[in-house]
């Protein structure tokens, strides 16, 4: 049987990872018993490549950094919420007036003071905006 070096080229991943047959093995095994060139560039090429896949080594503290700063979003998202509820529901507050146990008159009071509603929308969408941004933040992908 004639086997060619581009059919080793195209077996030896297979070789490398491990997951080519018995068979294959020999045959890519002796191929390179034969043609020390190509077994010595291999070799290089192998090494480079695996020591390209080992992972860099990480700072012990890392880790505490990283759940720090998650703690600190977390925390951030709930005080933001809790504005952004807040500041929504100012505008919705209401003056009732009693006389002789009931309601004689009712109204939010958004009717006598428009120009701070704004400002409430405006600060509760901020809020809500800063929460979201924190949000997507931490999602993971």
């Amino acid at each position: 049987m004639n086997v060619t070096r581009e059919v080793i080229l195209d077996l030896f991943p297979l070789y490398l990872s491990g997951e080519a047959s018995p068979a294959t093995k020999s045959l890519v095994e002796d191929y390179l018993k034969q043609d020390t060139e190509l077994a010595q560039r291999l070799k290089l090429q192998s090494a480079d490549n695996f020591a390209a896949a080992v992972p860099l080594q990480l700072p012990p503290e890392l880790e505490l950094r990283s759940l720090r700063r998650t703690r600190k979003l977390l925390t951030s998202q709930a005080w933001l919420k809790g504005f952004g509820i807040g500041f929504a529901l100012i505008p919705l507050s209401c003056e009732m007036q009693f006389e002789g146990g009931r309601i004689t008159e009712f109204h939010f009071l958004m009717r006598d003071y428009p120009g701070q509603l704004g400002v409430f929308v405006a600060l509760s969408a901020l809020c809500w905006i800063a929460f979201l941004g924190i949000q997507r933040r931490l999602r993971t992908v």
